[in-house]
């Protein structure tokens, strides 16, 4: 999967730098670097761009002001020297925000998000039409309907997947990757390593765990990343 991306950047060593990472970096197609939100409008119009890596204080036009007259399907990482706006970037709905100075680890770090983010909304458009599973349990086939999973809980060697209308949960043999990548994402998310949530079902959050009827189920500091920039777009 390739991402066509631009650079903004009044700064233009800091945008070189980055046109730089990203020219070496095999999924990103860099079709455009400027030096103002302004410019950069014109080349949202006329391409396709699926990811912008945005500086946010510029002149004329803000980095914050930009991402507001964006197409959704457009995702953007921030760049910038002030940590101060970190919490306005993810009200933005950003995939990342990079601080200065930016090293390639860093910058591939974020690259990969967004990638991941785009290849989940592939799989769930393709997945789209086929709303179901079958896991082998207790030596049959048994066919699971998305939209019955509450969650699921990882046990060594087994899944035990739990469904709605108090049905007995199902257990079956396989690990936690296999069928976390049978699931649509973002609909379904890994929150902790031994548990993915169906994020329809949640009742509530407390204490940053999550509520699903009367379980309560941990999140684990490698996963809040994630959970933190879904909640973001979902909540008020």
């Amino acid at each position: 999967m390739t991402l066509n991306c631009i650079i903004i950047d009044d700064e233009p060593l800091a945008a070189d730098l980055l046109a730089s990472y990203a020219k070496k970096t095999l999924f990103l197609n860099l079709i455009g670097v400027f030096n103002s939100a302004v410019e950069g409008v014109r080349a949202i119009r006329e391409n396709r761009v699926d990811l912008i890596f945005l500086d946010i204080q510029m002149p004329e036009l803000s980095g914050l002001e930009f991402a507001k007259i964006l197409p959704k399907e457009t995702k953007i990482i921030f760049t910038t020297a002030f940590s101060q706006y970190a919490v306005d970037g993810y009200k933005a709905n950003a995939i990342d925000y990079l601080m200065k100075p930016i090293s390639y680890d860093d910058f591939l770090a974020g690259a990969n998000r967004a990638l991941e983010w785009f290849q989940s909304v592939r799989q769930t458009e393709n997945t789209s039409a086929d709303r179901f599973i079958f896991v082998k349990s207790e030596y049959k086939l048994v066919k699971i309907m998305f939209d019955d999973i509450l969650y699921i809980e990882g046990l060594k060697d087994y899944v035990k997947i739990y469904l709605t209308d108090d049905r007995k949960p199902v257990m079956s043999l396989m690990n936690m990757k296999k069928i976390e990548e049978s699931l649509p994402k973002p609909e379904f998310m890994r929150i902790h390593r031994s548990y993915i949530v169906h994020m329809k079902k949640i009742d509530g959050i407390d204490r940053f765990r999550i509520v699903i009827g009367d379980a309560f189920l941990p999140i684990s500091d490698s996963y809040k990343t994630s959970l933190q920039n879904y909640l973001d777009g979902h909540t008020l």
